[in-house]
């Protein structure tokens, strides 16, 4: 991840597919048009991501008794 030059705060599990996507990015001088498919599967990783820690954070907070309705 430091040879792909991945800045910290991004080296999650998701990271594997964030290179190829930086790279794609780079080659293709970031139109936005290009690299949909890399772009996707990043963000599809990021959302899945975010819901596994929501998940936990709602577990944790019904152990603790303390669990809110909004």
């Amino acid at each position: 991840m430091s040879a792909a030059r991945v800045p910290l705060a991004y080296r999650d599990s998701c990271a594997n597919l964030l290179i190829p996507l930086n790279k794609c990015r780079y080659d293709e001088y970031y139109l936005p048009w290009r690299c949909q498919d890399e772009r996707h599967s990043y963000e599809k990783c990021q959302y899945e991501e975010f819901k596994l820690r929501v998940k936990k954070m709602d577990e944790i907070r019904a152990e603790k008794g303390g669990a809110r309705s909004n």
